[in-house]
């Protein structure tokens, strides 16, 4: 039923309905100021500016944009894709060969966690201290499974990374807190 509202949107939007275009930024402006936000380190500035350009380019290109069942992770790429490219202009002395290159660090605060039942038991603020240990890619691919709704293709399509890779990160990513929380719990106890 999503992929059906979602190709219904993206036709209408393609045939120039500013309605759909309304709609569009309206549902979606949010997800990717966040995302766009932790890519950029809390740069609101150049978040909001390049926000701003990437749904303008959508509507004044959108006769040339592919057809699409599921908008979400077309429009989570290409926005990453478009904040790397304003981020490495305005770090012009950083050469950056790839975007893989330029790590993206990903902090989360006590107010964005619920991640699901896997860490419900956990305190808020030590969770978010545990988050924040871990790798920059898992804490990426995290945040866009648990806080941005994707699935595990989507995410695999945005960060331009296999399935497998998904899943491993998401899973070595969750060990990672579950150990740390148990060694956090048991030192507790015992001082």
């Amino acid at each position: 039923m999503k992929n059906l509202v979602d190709f219904n949107l993206w036709t209408a939007l393609k045939s120039g309905d500013l309605k759909a275009f309304s709609t569009l930024y309206k549902v979606y402006y949010p997800l990717l100021h966040n995302y766009g936000l932790k890519i950029s380190n809390n740069n609101i500035g150049l978040t909001e500016d390049c926000l701003q350009d990437f749904f303008l380019y959508i509507y004044q290109h959108r006769e040339n944009l592919a057809d699409l069942n599921s908008i979400k992770p077309y429009l989570f790429v290409s926005f990453r894709r478009s904040l790397f490219r304003e981020m490495k202009k305005s770090l012009k002395k950083v050469n950056f060969d790839k975007e893989e290159d330029f790590f993206i660090e990903i902090n989360f605060s006590a107010e964005e966690l619920m991640i699901e039942q896997e860490i419900v038991c956990f305190k808020q603020k030590s969770i978010v201290k545990l988050l924040n240990e871990l790798s920059s890619r898992q804490k990426e691919v995290l945040y866009l499974k648990y806080y941005s709704d994707l699935s595990i293709d989507e995410i695999a399509n945005v960060l331009e990374i296999n399935y497998q890779s998904v899943l491993n990160l998401i899973h070595k990513g969750i060990k990672k807190l579950r150990e740390k929380a148990l060694l956090s719990e048991l030192l507790k106890n015992i001082v």
